[in-house]
């Protein structure tokens, strides 16, 4: 059975004008999905190439073809229907909304293998085919959208873990407390750290278990007084 594409839109943002399901005449015969990120070259002389830094990510975007013809519905051209009626329901997607002042949050469903959270970011309508009175009846939509998520949602798939942040750590086969302390920190001299805040889980300082679990201290709370850390 073809399960038909749709387009649900967010329930905060329908007002008067948006209904809940903006349904897709043709499923799209492919779509896009892409995902960037800024990066910054740190010019460095003396050096083959520049350092590259990364700075942020960039949204992921969607991007595909949507095919509308009313020619099917209807006995002659000269009576189909107009079809901007259906056509413009996935245009105003692209539009500031009276309620929410912001084009409405939506989310593109196909079947089990997409479903896409996202703001509508462009929307191009190609007329292809007209009836005597030169009313439009067949029309390509080419959209893009750009995927929506809240800070919450994000900072929470990253689930950052830097020498900024304590983190926890698994002991793989022929790991040292001073590779440990190379990798995470670039000194191995800092395997001490590590040791003191692991005292009570280390067996033994020479050999460490694989599976054993450590606790990395965060920058930020080795630059504390001794008798100040937890």
């Amino acid at each position: 059975m073809l399960v038909p594409a749709i387009i649900e839109v967010d329930a905060r943002d329908r007002g008067q004008t948006l209904p809940p399901v903006i349904p897709v005449q043709f499923n799209p015969p492919e779509y896009t999905i892409a995902k960037a990120a800024q990066i910054a070259e740190i010019a460095i002389p003396g050096i083959d190439a520049p350092i590259l830094q990364f700075v942020r990510g960039q949204t992921r975007t969607l991007a595909l073809e949507l095919f509308f013809d009313t020619t099917r519905l209807g006995s002659s051209l000269a009576k189909v229907l107009d079809v901007r009626l259906m056509t413009d329901l996935v245009a105003s997607l692209g539009r500031i909304q009276p309620k929410s002042h912001a084009p409405p949050r939506i989310t593109f469903i196909w079947g089990m293998g997409l479903s896409f959270r996202a703001i509508v970011d462009n929307v191009q309508q190609k007329f292809t085919l007209f009836n005597p009175a030169g009313i439009p009846v067949r029309a390509t939509l080419t959209v893009s959208f750009k995927e929506y998520k809240t800070l919450e949602e994000q900072l929470q798939e990253l689930n950052l873990q830097s020498a900024d942040h304590s983190k926890g750590r698994v002991v793989k086969d022929r790991d040292t407390l001073a590779s440990i302390a190379y990798e995470e920190y670039g000194d191995a001299a800092m395997w001490r750290v590590i040791a003191d805040r692991n005292r009570e889980r280390l067996p033994s300082l020479r050999r460490l278990p694989p599976g054993l679990e450590l606790e990395i201290p965060a920058v930020d709370v080795l630059a504390q007084p001794a008798g100040t850390r937890r």
